[in-house]
């Protein structure tokens, strides 16, 4: 019999059907296979959880400079690493606390040395919160001997810029002042040092001022290695020496801005045009430029005594006053937030006047008073020429001629007879005794 060929179709069907069942076959050998590769990364990759973290080994600390100390430790030998980034959280317990973390084995922290240092450190997963850290270790540096009371007391510092003119390279150079008060305990022939840091650059002090016992109670740097725009700390540090007792050193740590003295503003020049009053002047001498810093101006009615304050961030200003006063006027600076941290205020500058003659108010007020004067001056001299009758001793009254109307009474008597025929008048005159002898005195 003659066989007849199968169609296309049914071929394909044919080998989809094998396809389906090879798949069916293999599944489970898949299967099988990708449990077994998870099984086996799961066996080659660490347990994390599994890892116990030890405590550094070695842990000192070490006075490396005024006010430094230098932390360092190792890595624990018997550490596992198994793929754990590993680091260290330090923490510093005296004088200030302080925590922070690191991946180095050593660290250098600026700090009040003379109450004694102590801190601690730990070994922490840097990359992973699976871990728990490991127990701590610590260290301590005790403080300094010296007997308690004398050491100074009320440490204060200042710096100012000036222009350098011995140096091209540094147009300005910064001087410090120190000052303080001797220790209540410390004894007589107590004697002070004082050294500064700034940076890696420590200098002592050659320029003292004394007390009455020649005990060193300040200081003066002309001179320092102190930048005029820096940020770093500056550490002062004052011991002492006596025949009598340990003197206690001190330490004070101190941010450049907060103990700069600004200097006052440059070239204050103002001019009035009718009732407007117009100032101007210059930056301080200062390292930072022109747009670092704010101004206040004040300006004080000598005429009716009162003053007014602006604050400004230029160095100009107008204002409206009356043409009939004199103004005194003062400008001061301080460095502005923009260039740093918030710091002191300079000096008011030298006072310049502007406006009328000030003699202009004396002048009144002294014709005023002598005004005043003279009235009191006068009347007190009535009083005193009435109470004394020095007017009458002094003007006596000028005397006048008689008059016969005025000096004589005249009595007109009549008298009349018995008769009726004959009348006789007599006349009588009287004269007043005060009138004659007035009159023989005078004549």
């Amino acid at each position: 019999m003659r066989s007849w060929p199968s169609p296309p179709e049914y071929g394909h069907w044919k080998r989809e059907d094998h396809w389906k069942q090879d798949v069916i076959i293999m599944a489970p050998a898949l299967l099988f296979l990708l449990g077994a590769t998870a099984i086996l990364q799961a066996h080659l990759l660490p347990d994390k959880k599994s890892v116990l973290l030890l405590p550094p080994v070695n842990f000192s600390l070490t006075v490396t400079d005024l006010a430094q100390v230098l932390l360092r430790w190792e890595p624990n030998p018997d550490q596992e690493q198994r793929g754990v980034n590993l680091g260290y959280h330090v923490r510093i317990h005296t004088p200030q606390e302080e925590d922070y973390d690191t991946m180095n084995t050593a660290s250098k922290r600026v700090a009040i040395l003379h109450e004694g240092f102590s801190a601690s450190v730990q070994t922490v997963p840097w990359d992973s919160h699976s871990l728990r850290p490991s127990c701590w270790v610590s260290a301590e540096l005790k403080a300094p001997p010296g007997s308690p009371g004398t050491s100074v007391v009320n440490l204060t510092c200042t710096t100012n810029t000036m222009v350098n003119s011995h140096q091209h390279s540094r147009p300005y150079q910064v001087s410090l002042h120190c000052a303080w008060l001797v220790g209540k305990d410390a004894p007589e022939d107590t004697q002070y040092f004082l050294y500064y840091r700034y940076g890696s650059w420590t200098e002592e002090c050659q320029e003292y001022s004394k007390d009455t016992l020649k005990r060193n109670v300040a200081c003066w740097f002309p001179r320092t290695f102190i930048s005029s725009k820096g940020r770093d700390t500056l550490a002062v540090h004052v011991n002492g020496s006596s025949k009598h007792a340990a003197i206690k050193p001190h330490d004070r740590l101190l941010a450049l801005h907060a103990i700069d003295r600004v200097n006052p503003p440059m070239n204050v020049t103002a001019e009035t045009e009718g009732t407007s009053l117009s100032i101007q002047w210059g930056k301080p001498v200062s390292a930072f430029p022109t747009h670092c810093f704010d101004y206040e101006v004040k300006i004080y009615n000598i005429r009716k005594g009162y003053f007014q304050t602006e604050k400004m961030m230029t160095n100009t200003f107008t204002v409206v006053t009356d043409d009939i006063s004199k103004y005194s006027i003062q400008v001061r600076a301080t460095v502005s937030s923009v260039c740093r941290a918030v710091g002191l205020w300079s000096e008011w500058s030298q006072p310049i006047y502007v406006g009328n003659d000030e003699q202009k108010p004396s002048t009144e007020w002294f014709l005023i008073v002598f005004m005043a004067t003279i009235c009191f001056t006068l009347l007190m001299f009535s009083l005193i020429c009435r109470k004394c009758h020095l007017w009458t001793k002094l003007f006596p009254p000028v005397p006048t001629p008689k008059s016969n109307i005025k000096d004589f009474f005249v009595n007109i008597n009549y008298e009349k007879s018995g008769s009726n025929e004959t009348e006789t008048e007599v006349i009588s005159y009287m004269e007043e005794p005060g009138l004659e002898i007035l009159e023989d005195s005078v004549f």
